[in-house]
């Protein structure tokens, strides 16, 4: 995708989040990633067993919702939070009210450190990513060796994605695609050592991607 149609994407997405940031708690919009939160949590909070302050990244934090249950089950950590949306980080930070740092900024340029993390997760936004090959690489640089990365996001089976997929350029969200299983493991794995997938119901799914030590 060439960057001026991909800046118009990620245009929309903001455009859309920031008019849902003060409903999507509650609202019918975020009720897709709210059915993902306790399949997310769970492997945040495997991914991390045994570390007393683990370093954290959310990606596509939203309203910080998410974020606020990983530290109810990983107290010490140190949690950073990023969104493309203004008025979704500002919800995010009253939320969070200091136990994060949540910053604006965008998942395919990521302004950390390699190797900065133990730990990132990405609910219901990879599918917004107009590059999600770029996303994935800099998900694995900044996670140290050993580190995972955790993706809940929308999944269909093939002809309802073949369907959506072809309507999705047309949608205000700045929705880019929804991945099969094959399509998600290859973009996972051009990186990742090691990447597991299963599928949440029938509209979601949960992918695992492990860095190599």
């Amino acid at each position: 995708m060439d960057e001026k149609n991909a800046e118009q994407l990620k245009a929309r997405t903001r455009a859309a989040f920031d008019a849902q940031a003060a409903t999507y708690d509650a609202g019918m919009e975020g009720e897709h990633a709210r059915r993902l939160y306790p399949h997310v949590l769970g492997e945040v909070r495997a991914a991390v067993a045994g570390l007393a302050a683990p370093r954290l990244l959310d990606l596509g934090c939203g309203t910080g919702a998410l974020a606020e249950r990983v530290l109810g089950v990983a107290p010490g950590a140190h949690l950073t939070c990023v969104d493309l949306s203004p008025r979704m980080a500002e919800a995010a930070r009253a939320r969070l009210a200091g136990r994060a740092e949540v910053l604006l900024g965008d998942a395919e340029r990521l302004p950390f450190h390699d190797a900065g993390f133990d730990a990132a997760w990405c609910n219901d936004s990879f599918h917004h990513y107009p590059d999600p090959e770029r996303a994935a690489f800099q998900a694995w640089r900044v996670l140290a060796p050993g580190g995972a990365l955790v993706i809940g996001d929308a999944w269909q089976l093939a002809p309802a994605r073949a369907v959506m997929n072809a309507w999705l350029p047309r949608s205000r969200e700045g929705d880019v695609r929804i991945y099969s299983e094959a399509e998600l493991r290859d973009i996972l794995g051009a990186w990742f050592a090691e990447v597991s997938w299963r599928h949440v119901g029938m509209t979601a799914c949960v992918a695992v991607a492990r860095k190599g030590r």
